[in-house]
């Protein structure tokens, strides 16, 4: 039984001891991901088009709304038939707007999600290939930790070879 427990507890202090040693010849750096996304040419130039595509929207919108503002304030100058001609018409051109509101909300919103999942792909993909390159066991995102070193901190480098890869 003695033995037993002796055998045991080698067998705990060798697996600890294997496994501090395994640690030290770990090679672990961590990425602000959010800073690299944000950063990243990329980014910066989709925001450029999202914001013009979000802007041809808005003005497209406040034309459509425009018209049925003009048809309402025209509606008390109107005979009783034409009103009716009219109503209609707006009601008709009210649907239209709801209907392309929607329609393009979720096409920005598409377009938005799927340019977002491309560039975290290429991060993924330029901080995979680094890691092996410069021999890493672990590359973190920073959300995940509590604290990490400056030593440790990979994101000027992650974001220096994305933005030198860059093309327009």
């Amino acid at each position: 039984m003695k033995s037993l427990r002796v055998m045991m507890v080698m067998f705990v202090l060798a697996f600890l001891t294997g496994g501090l040693a395994q640690a030290a010849d770990m090679k672990i750096g961590y990425v602000d991901l959010a800073k690299v996304f944000d950063e990243y040419n990329k980014t910066k130039d989709y925001d450029v088009v999202l914001e013009q595509q979000h802007n041809k929207y808005v003005q497209e919108r406040d034309t459509r709304l425009q018209k049925i503002k003009d048809a309402q304030g025209k509606l008390s100058l109107l005979k009783e038939e034409e009103k009716g001609k009219l109503q209609e018409q707006m009601e008709k051109d009210r649907q239209d707007l709801l209907q392309f509101d929607s329609q393009q909300q979720t096409e920005l919103k598409k377009q938005r999600d799927e340019k977002i999942r491309e560039i975290l792909g290429e991060i993924e993909k330029v901080t995979k290939d680094y890691a092996e390159k410069e021999k890493y066991t672990l590359i973190l995102n920073d959300r995940v930790l509590i604290y990490g070193g400056t030593d440790m901190n990979l994101t000027e480098q992650i974001l220096k070879i994305l933005n030198d890869g860059y093309k327009k």
